[in-house]
């Protein structure tokens, strides 16, 4: 069988569903030896770099690459584009995985919706994307022959919100990748120096806009720094800055303890490696997630993980996260302290941690895919009455 996947999340630096697209597409395609796997998108994009420590990253043999030549009407990708390429190559199902499949059907489609912020959370999204989503995201969920959530929160929340069967949505954890892992402090120091870390640190990660409620860390982050005699607890803040930022970076500048809090702005997996393992605390006070790789990833490096009490991460995190309001600084404040004071909890919440990710990993991710593909191909072929 070949199978096309969207490649249009790796054509600028990977996040979240970067991360996602090129780890599924590689676990595929080593689950999948006699299908073949085709990462797609238009040459009217940015070439997409397939390299791992800055060195060309070999692929398995049945994945590829696939630049696609657009002309004038072609680089209306998504309608007419993709379509033509389809029908040319001979691809039997194609997976959209970041909200968008093509919207009529050459072939069986699947679509992975990560979560559902722009339509829950609006107030932290900029306008025109929430309105293209309210607009596209319906569209896309109802052409799809099935959709791939990550958790079973986010699947329950995209059956309310887009009317979708329970049938046709299906929650497939994701994980984190191989290259994250324990290491020893001083394997570490070289990175902390040259971004100005000491060895007693929190570590927040992922991109800087309102959803991930920097606001609340910050004021808690002075609370117990406040408090401490010694004076060198840090907050790490790694991320590149996003959307409806600037609130945000007006806090941090009036912060008084703007010295000791650190902007790395975005980070190879090298380099969160390092600081994964090094730090006092992992802190995740986001106030909506469809899964949260950023907790687990930190799990796998040895980190405790404070998160927020809220659906998508209590699932994934499993128990072994000291969990909080989101709301309240606070309680923020009072799970930092139990770790950065006792060491004893620290410790325990990093084996739970350990246990947690190690239930989770890209090659069961990729077989549980192939199953929601087998499960879209029977739709397509009119064994399921197709929705409406």
């Amino acid at each position: 069988m070949r199978i096309g996947l969207d490649g249009m999340p790796l054509t600028a630096l990977k996040t979240g569903v970067g991360h996602y697209t090129f780890e599924l597409a590689c676990a595929l395609a080593r689950v999948d030896p006699e299908s073949d796997f085709d990462i797609v998108y238009p040459a009217s994009s940015p070439p997409i770099a397939i390299t791992q420590h800055d060195k060309p990253l070999s692929l398995p043999a049945n994945l590829e690459v696939m630049r696609v030549r657009v002309g004038p009407l072609g680089r209306h990708w998504w309608s007419m584009g993709l379509p033509r390429y389809i029908r040319s190559s001979g691809i039997q199902l194609f997976h959209g995985t970041n909200y968008e499949v093509p919207p009529w059907g050459q072939c069986a489609t699947v679509l992975t919706i990560h979560d559902l912020s722009l339509l829950i959370h609006p107030e932290t999204h900029e306008k025109r994307r929430v309105s293209r989503s309210r607009r596209r995201l319906p569209i896309m969920a109802r052409a799809a022959n099935a959709v791939i959530v990550p958790t079973a929160s986010v699947r329950a929340e995209v059956c309310e919100h887009l009317r979708l069967s329970p049938e046709k949505v299906f929650a497939v954890p994701e994980a984190a990748r191989a290259c994250f892992r324990p290491m020893d402090l001083e394997a570490t120091e070289d990175v902390r120096q040259r971004l100005g870390i000491g060895a007693d640190f929190l570590l927040t990660v992922g991109t800087i806009e309102p959803r991930k409620n920097l606001r609340t860390l910050i004021s808690a982050f002075q609370e117990v720094a406040s408090r401490q005699s010694g004076l060198t607890l840090q907050l790490v803040i790694a991320g590149n800055r996003g959307w409806l930022s600037e609130p945000l970076f007006d806090v941090l500048e009036k912060s008084p303890m703007r010295k000791r809090i650190v902007l790395t702005g975005y980070l190879n997996d090298q380099e969160l490696c390092a600081l994964y393992a090094s730090c006092r605390a992992f802190v995740y006070p986001s106030i909506y997630e469809g899964f949260g790789l950023p907790p687990l990833e930190a799990m796998t490096c040895g980190a405790p993980v404070i998160t927020s009490r809220i659906p998508a991460l209590e699932e994934t995190t499993g128990g072994a996260a000291i969990l909080f309001n989101p709301s309240s600084d606070k309680d923020l404040a009072r799970s930092i302290s139990a770790i950065t004071e006792h060491e004893n909890a620290r410790e325990k919440l990093v084996a739970a941690g350990l246990r947690q990710a190690a239930k989770f990993s890209w090659g069961q991710t990729a077989q549980t895919t192939l199953g929601v593909y087998d499960e879209a191909l029977r739709r397509f072929r009119g064994e399921y009455r197709r929705e409406s």
